[in-house]
């Protein structure tokens, strides 16, 4: 049920006849990182709104200062790539591209790897002022994980794709 408890997320149903469900990342201290958490209380939202025929649109927002600034390197940073492949690591992440109903990602602040891969999920983004897209995984030593490459370059073009998977810069709505 879409009002049952979330520590990572708040959810509600709001609009003049209540029939856009509103899921926000709520893990401000982390600047909303996409622990593995955060991800499932995400799943559960979606499927709850999606099974919710109340519910015609979900918006999926952050806070001001984030959308969403990547995957949690925390909770990453010890697993090694064979716990990675056979736990399937990021299994379920695309959950977000599959529900039937559309998807606005509200995004102002940081939307940062995962956090941009999660907002090229939606089927519509709307950028604030200060959103900042950007896929900086080569800072860390590796590349971009839940399909960010391909939705990237759909989204703005192989040239610019290439340029901020490379480089890790970031880009302004």
């Amino acid at each position: 049920r879409a009002g049952a408890a979330f520590q990572y997320l708040l959810v509600e149903k709001t609009g003049a006849q209540k029939n856009v469900g509103l899921i926000q990342l709520n893990r401000p201290q982390a600047l909303n990182a996409l622990c593995e958490g955060l991800m499932a209380e995400l799943r559960r939202a979606l499927e709850a709104m999606e099974s919710d025929p109340e519910v015609g649109a979900i918006v999926l927002t952050g806070s001001q200062k984030a959308f969403a600034a990547g995957a949690d390197i925390k909770e990453m940073q010890n697993k090694t790539f064979q716990e990675c492949y056979h736990g399937s690591f990021l299994g379920g992440w695309d959950k977000v591209s599959v529900v039937r109903k559309p998807i606005i990602a509200a995004v102002n602040g940081y939307a940062l790897g995962g956090g941009c891969e999660l907002a090229m999920m939606c089927d519509i983004i709307y950028a604030g002022e200060k959103a900042q897209f950007g896929q900086p995984e080569i800072l860390l030593g590796t590349i971009p994980g839940a399909g960010g490459t391909q939705r990237l370059t759909r989204a703005v073009g192989k040239s610019l794709a290439m340029e901020m998977v490379l480089t890790g810069d970031r880009i302004s709505a």
